[in-house]
C-alpha cells in the first residue's frame, strides 16, 4: 500500500476544499476535486521541521535565513538546470500576490496585460483589480493538446500598450509543458516588443517524464534580464495553507521596483512555520516528490482509461505538468450551467467549471487527482451518475 493510498479526513480542519462547498457550490454533500491543493500528507521532513518549530514555543518576527535561500538556489539547479545566485530572490505571501505586485510595479493604470486564455482564474482578477486590460491570445487545442498561435501572439505583442505578460508555465488547466522551443519563441518575441514575462512557474516541480519543465528565464542570459519568474513550494509539497513563495528577479532595477511595491504593501517577511516547512522541504522533499509525481500518473491513467471506457463523449487532455485534468465535455451539448448542475446535484461531485478560465474554457471540467486512487474512483463513478445518457 502506497503513503498516498491513505485517506485522512479533512473536514471541520477549515479545508477550503472540504469545508468551503456550501460557500462555493451552493452543496455541502458533493466530493471536492476542484481546488488545486493535494489530500497528501506533506513530506515527512517538513511535518518534523514544523514541529520542532512549534515546540520553540516562540513565535516572534522571524527574518528569512540565508539557508532557505541557498536550499531555494540548490533546488532550482537540482531539478531544473537552473543556477540562480540567492540575492535574485524576493519572497511573499505566495504567487498570485506576487503577481499583483509585479502588475503594480511594472505596469501603469490602463496599461494592458497579455495572458493566453483559458488560463488560472486569478490572472483576469489581478490584472482587472489592479486597474489595467487584459489582452488575450487565446491557446489552440489540437489533437487534444494545446499549442501557441505565434501569429496571433506578435499580433498582440506588437501593441504597444502591452506591457507585460502573464505566462503561465506549466500550464494551468491545459497542463501543458511548453517546450524549449516554444519557451524561445516567446522570450524573443517579449523582447523584440519590449514586453515585460512574469512567469508564473507554480507547478513546474511536478512535471512528469518524458517532459521536461524548462524556466523560462533559463534559456540564456539575454533571457534574465525582463523576466521575473514565480515559485512556490505549496503545489510541490502541499504546504499553500503556510503561506510562502519566491520571485526570482536577476535584474538589480526590476527588484528594487518590486521592493518598493512590497513595501508599500506592508509585506516584512514570511511565516515562521512557513519558512521551516519551505527549507526543509527543498532540502529533503526530492524522494516524497517523485513517489508523488508516479502515484498521480496512476490516477490520471485511470481517468484516461474510465473515461474512454464509460464516458466516450467526454475527451480527457491528459496534464504534462500538474495534477490537474482538463476534461472536453462540450460533445454533451450541454451550457455550463447546466453541466455543472449535473455534477453537483446528481453525481454529488464538485469540479472546477471551465468558463471561470475564460475564453476557450467553456464546456470544460478540471479535475483534481491528487488524492488517494480510492477517491478517483470515487469522483469517477459519480461523474458516471451525473453523465447518465437517459438523463441528458
Amino acid at each position: 500500500m502506497s503513503r498516498f493510498d491513505r485517506v485522512i479526513n479533512r473536514t471541520g480542519t477549515n479545508a477550503v476544499k472540504w469545508d468551503n462547498l456550501k460557500a462555493v457550490f451552493g452543496v455541502e454533500d458533493a466530493l471536492p476535486m476542484w481546488v488545486a491543493d493535494m489530500d497528501f500528507e506533506a513530506p515527512d521532513a517538513v511535518k518534523e521541521a514544523v514541529v520542532k518549530q512549534a515546540e520553540h514555543g516562540i513565535y516572534g518576527y522571524t527574518a528569512i535565513p540565508e539557508s532557505m535561500k541557498e536550499a531555494i538556489k540548490h533546488w532550482m539547479l537540482k531539478r531544473h538546470g537552473w543556477e540562480i545566485e540567492t540575492e535574485w530572490l524576493l519572497f511573499n505571501q505566495g504567487v498570485v500576490p506576487s503577481l499583483g505586485a509585479a502588475i503594480e510595479a511594472f505596469t501603469e493604470l490602463g496599461d494592458s496585460v497579455l495572458v493566453q486564455s483559458p488560463v488560472y482564474t486569478p490572472f483576469f482578477d489581478m490584472i482587472e483589480r489592479n486597474g489595467r486590460l487584459v489582452v488575450n491570445s487565446e491557446l489552440m487545442l489540437k489533437d487534444d493538446r494545446y499549442e501557441i498561435d505565434l501569429a496571433d501572439l506578435e499580433e498582440k505583442l506588437s501593441n504597444e500598450e502591452v506591457k507585460l505578460f502573464l505566462l503561465c508555465s506549466p500550464h494551468n488547466p491545459g497542463g501543458r509543458v511548453w517546450t524549449k522551443t516554444e519557451l524561445s519563441a516567446i522570450a524573443d518575441l517579449c523582447q523584440k516588443y519590449n514586453v515585460l514575462i512574469v512567469s508564473d512557474e507554480i507547478h513546474s516541480d511536478l512535471t512528469a517524464e518524458p517532459h521536461k519543465h524548462t524556466p523560462i528565464a533559463s534559456i540564456h542570459e539575454n533571457c534574465q534580464s525582463p523576466i521575473v519568474t514565480c515559485i512556490a513550494p505549496s503545489k510541490t509539497f502541499n504546504l499553500a495553507g503556510l503561506q510562502t513563495s519566491a520571485m526570482i528577479v536577476p535584474d538589480k532595477e526590476l527588484r528594487a521596483k518590486l521592493q518598493k511595491v512590497l513595501a508599500k504593501q506592508g509585506f516584512f517577511t514570511l511565516n515562521i512555520m512557513g519558512i521551516a516547512a519551505t527549507e526543509a522541504a527543498y532540502r529533503e522533499g526530492g524522494p516524497w516528490l517523485d513517489e508523488a509525481i508516479d502515484y498521480i500518473r496512476g490516477n490520471i491513467q485511470l481517468v484516461k482509461e474510465f473515461i474512454g471506457r464509460e464516458l466516450p463523449d467526454l475527451t480527457v487532455i491528459e496534464p504534462e505538468g500538474s495534477y490537474l485534468v482538463w476534461i472536453d465535455c462540450r460533445k454533451l451539448g450541454l451550457s455550463d450551467d447546466e453541466l455543472m448542475k449535473k455534477l453537483l446535484l446528481k453525481g454529488k461531485l464538485a469540479l472546477g467549471q471551465g468558463s471561470k478560465y475564460r475564453s476557450g474554457g467553456e464546456g470544460f471540467m478540471r479535475m483534481n487527482v491528487a488524492c488517494p486512487r480510492s477517491i478517483v474512483e470515487e469522483g469517477l463513478q459519480r461523474l458516471k451518475t451525473a453523465l447518465a445518457a437517459n438523463d441528458r
